[in-house]
């Protein structure tokens, strides 16, 4: 008895050292990142009856008189403005890049994807925030493009389908097509989608099915990034086959890249899908920010900001 009172003890310490190794990690990356948004421009709009609020980054040496593009990113569930910057190193890839970054923030944390996770009117928030920055801001109203993780993922491809007037093209990370969406989608024009999606989500199925971890409460349902793929490039009116690519590791970290780009859309469209073997969900590239154990492999194979952004250089609205 004595023997297993001091291996339970032993194993509860161990318990308690890696929880507390945990936390200490979390609060340096929450540290980090807030530090990494500081330097950004806090802007606040009214979107009906409420006050909406979303950071701006403008790098300094923006060519004068030239049109900038705009990139809206958008957090995930649970999440804020402010996690963002850091989280993507967006603003140091914009003053590299020449492009303004606009960081909206939810209004109960969680962005009204189709899902029923909110109820707030975000396509009306991004029209308006989108015509705010224009306002202050020369920006080139063809090249504005929106990307997101996980619930801003699935968010942005609720703006194709609800805003492709305005946004130009879209990045989805770790978020296929909500189900509730595909029945609901009816875009005013031929959109550009590119995915990054991990084979080992937890929280987002790869194959499609039930979103969230597997003992936790359900976040709706989504569809195949197969299906995500298809349904985009039959409204892109895409009927050539795709390349597809396997891309060098550049990182020993258990994941690999394949790229599958399917060209030849009407108005110059292009669906592209890079699938993360062995990534979970995260963003490439990006921190682990919760163990592996619980949100899978942040892979290192692959940058997912500078990837977004090198396909949103070749798009425009017609």
């Amino acid at each position: 008895m004595r023997k297993l009172a001091i291996i339970l003890a032993i194993f509860l310490g161990i318990a308690a050292l890696g929880a507390a190794t945990l936390a200490g990690r979390a609060m340096r990356l929450r540290a980090s990142l807030r530090e990494a948004a500081a330097a950004d421009e806090k802007h606040s709009i009214m979107v009906g009856s409420l006050t909406r609020n979303y950071l701006l980054h403008v790098p300094d040496d923006l060519p004068p008189g030239k049109p900038a593009p705009l990139v809206l990113v958008f957090h995930g569930g649970g999440g804020h403005d402010w996690n963002m910057p850091g989280f993507t190193h967006f603003d140091d890839l914009a003053d590299q890049e020449g492009f303004v970054v606009a960081y909206p923030d939810a209004e109960n944390r969680n962005w009204n994807d189709s899902r029923g996770v909110s109820t707030a009117d975000d396509v009306g928030f991004t029209r308006a925030l989108i015509d705010d920055v224009a306002r202050s801001h020369s920006i080139d109203p063809s090249r504005v493009y929106a990307t997101g993780i996980s619930n801003g993922g699935f968010f942005s491809n609720r703006l194709a389908c609800d805003l492709a007037d305005k946004i130009t093209a879209i990045a989805s990370v770790a978020a296929t097509m909500p189900k509730p969406l595909v029945a609901e989608c009816k875009p005013s024009r031929p959109i550009s989608v590119l995915y990054i999606q991990g084979t080992e989500d937890s929280l987002v199925p790869v194959n499609g099915g039930t979103i969230g971890f597997v003992c936790g409460r359900s976040r709706g349902e989504n569809i195949s990034l197969a299906a995500s793929a298809q349904f985009w490039r039959e409204q892109d009116h895409i009927s050539a086959a795709s390349n597809v690519k396997d891309l060098p590791d550049r990182s020993d970290d258990g994941t690999h890249v394949r790229r599958e780009i399917w060209t030849g859309g009407k108005d110059d469209t292009e669906v592209v899908v890079y699938t993360i073997e062995g990534g979970g969900h995260t963003w490439p590239g990006g921190p682990q920010y919760l163990p592996k154990l619980v949100v899978g492999k942040a892979s290192q194979n692959l940058n997912a900001t500078r990837t977004i952004w090198e396909f949103f250089q070749g798009q425009q609205l017609p």
